[in-house]
């Protein structure tokens, strides 16, 4: 069985209204369309070691690892995703997940 895909994203939105009204509108059918599961989304995490501010966390989890790198890389995503640029600062990762 292939492992499981992860993709987690810390972000600190500073254009709310293109990140929620243009972004977020846009983005879930390109999840969908890839499978994408949101199994946390919240603007309240809580750091209990080191000294980063995160003020927002989303993880999705894919079917596969080479399914959410096929997500984040195609040409749908990356034209949504530039609307992320415009309005939030990302720290972005793919996690390969197995046990």
């Amino acid at each position: 069985m292939a492992a499981r895909g992860y993709l987690i994203a810390e972000l600190d939105v500073f254009d709310e209204a293109v990140f929620y009204s243009e972004y977020m509108e846009k983005v879930g059918s390109v999840l969908e369309s890839y499978g994408a599961r949101f199994l946390v989304a919240t603007d309240r995490p809580e750091v209990i070691e080191g000294d980063r501010k995160i003020k927002r966390v989303v993880l999705l989890e894919f079917e596969t690892f080479e399914r959410a790198k096929e997500f984040y890389f195609s040409e749908r995503y990356q034209e949504v995703a530039a609307l992320r640029f415009k309005s939030a600062h990302t720290h972005l990762c793919i996690l390969e997940g197995r046990v």
